[in-house]
């Protein structure tokens, strides 16, 4: 076929998938034609049918045909001023591989049904002095507060992505709870299962564990828990809590009985994704911490609370 390119995959991009090759030579190229073409064995890695999960190996060769009117970058949207300052506001920790955000309450990490200002949607605004913007490597619900880690570049990506995965990074989240648990240091271990919109305790669920402590308490009303989920299952933290009979306040899906709404402090979630240690990627002592939002700093100062190591 005239215009049939082989291109020798280069060391650089070696593990890379496919789909996301093609996204950065070809962005004008759609998801729907990339998987046409694959199916019909018209794009070849060495000769063989490829998917578009397909991992790369420097040396391999890839077969194409005719695409060159995909190279053209398509259209995207232009980042506000207002947006810039308020992503880059976010900014508390950045090196050449990595940057940390502290996502405030409410602002989602990436799109969705009826969400269109999310952090991923701003990442063209934090790509500094580099070429290329920096990636997601995990994810915080909309409505927990705290650290967000970012990579900028792809090696750092998969090593981010490969600790998140086998959880050798030790996260702490911050929760005020209504109630107080009768343990003040122990570990919840409970399998979970999400069913419809929810994450439930199930026999059959999938392991769950975390461990907390309870930093500070007003009595048996409220008490301020440090929580370190040692499993990445979804909403942990919350059903956890919910489960020990000390649902987090202002959670929406997990509010034990009934769900309390407070004049006093905002009708806010209390979660906040709190410290990060990533001394063994940086092999030294290299600890990050997000401050507290306002919301979540005037609560504790309502309810007499302090952060006690």
């Amino acid at each position: 076929m005239s215009g049939v390119k082989i291109i020798k995959i280069k060391p650089e991009d070696d593990g890379i998938r496919l789909n996301r090759w093609f996204l950065r030579e070809y962005p004008a190229l759609s998801l729907s034609r990339l998987q046409k073409l694959l199916r019909t064995k018209q794009i070849k890695l060495d000769g063989k049918r490829a998917e578009t999960s397909s991992r790369l190996t420097a040396g391999q060769e890839l077969r194409l045909p005719p695409l060159d009117n995909e190279k053209a970058a398509p259209q995207t949207k232009t980042i506000s001023t207002k947006d810039i300052e308020y992503i880059t506001s976010m900014v508390i920790y950045k090196d050449k591989n990595i940057i940390v955000l502290s996502k405030p309450s409410g602002l989602a990490v990436q799109g969705g049904t009826n969400t269109t200002r999310h952090i991923d949607g701003l990442l063209e605004a934090l790509k500094f002095e580099l070429a290329e913007k920096p990636r997601l490597v995990h994810r915080i619900d909309k409505d927990t507060s705290g650290l967000l880690l970012l990579a900028r570049n792809r090696q750092a990506a998969e090593m981010l992505t490969k600790a998140f995965r086998e959880h050798t990074l030790q996260k702490t989240y911050l929760a005020l709870v209504r109630g107080c648990p009768e343990k003040f240091e122990s570990e919840i271990n409970l399998p979970l299962e999400k069913v419809g919109e929810r994450v439930q305790v199930l026999s059959d669920g999938k392991k769950a564990l975390t461990r907390y402590k309870v930093l500070d308490n007003a009595g048996k009303k409220y008490a301020l828990v440090a929580a370190e989920p040692l499993t990445g299952r979804t909403h942990q933290i919350r059903a956890h809590l919910e489960a020990l009979g000390t649902p987090i306040l202002g959670d929406d899906k997990y509010f034990g009985r009934e769900r309390v709404r407070l004049s006093e402090v905002a009708d806010k979630l209390y979660l906040h994704a709190y410290q990060i240690d990533l001394s063994s990627i940086y092999g030294k002592k290299m600890i990050i911490t997000a401050p507290l939002p306002p919301h979540f700093q005037q609560a504790c100062q309502f309810f007499g609370l302090e952060i006690k190591k």
